[in-house]
């Protein structure tokens, strides 16, 4: 059976936020083998997301509700400035973010947690824990009540 997480009656989008073509087709992966159908949305960097969620530059705003997924280590903008910036725009700071990353530096995890990330994954938790956390990243959703 496939799922879609919703947020209140409306289906919650997915940013992506990745500049790994490889890790990013895993993680849509993972998400059609948990049967999640929820739309994923890509961006490379941080400053194509944050174009994205401000619908700057021509890109077109995510519908809303949406959680981002950020990759740490991207050109331009890495995923710690990204989050960082979102935390000091009214209109963002509330955004529900997971950070992705291959970093295990204990630096970078609390870099993150200090700008309340809602998690970090490091990404060689691949395959069944992986798929585990996807389906917890759904069970979120269903369960979480928003303002």
């Amino acid at each position: 059976m496939t799922t879609t997480a919703t947020l209140g009656s409306k289906p919650l989008n997915i940013l992506l936020v990745d500049d790994d073509d490889g890790d990013a087709k895993a993680v849509q992966r993972a998400f059609q083998k948990a049967r999640i159908a929820n739309p994923i949305i890509r961006a490379v960097d941080g400053m194509e997301a944050l174009d994205m969620l401000k619908g700057a530059n021509g890109k077109a705003k995510p519908p809303t509700p949406f959680m981002l997924l950020v990759d740490l280590n991207m050109p331009r903008m890495n995923g710690i400035q990204l989050v960082k910036t979102l935390r000091e725009d009214n209109d963002l700071r509330k955004s529900i973010v997971f950070m992705l990353t291959t970093s295990k530096r204990e630096e970078d995890k609390v870099a993150a947690y200090d700008l309340n990330v809602a998690g970090y994954i490091v990404k060689e938790t691949a395959g069944q824990d992986f798929l585990k956390l996807v389906g917890l990243v759904d069970c979120y959703w269903r369960i979480v009540e928003m303002p």
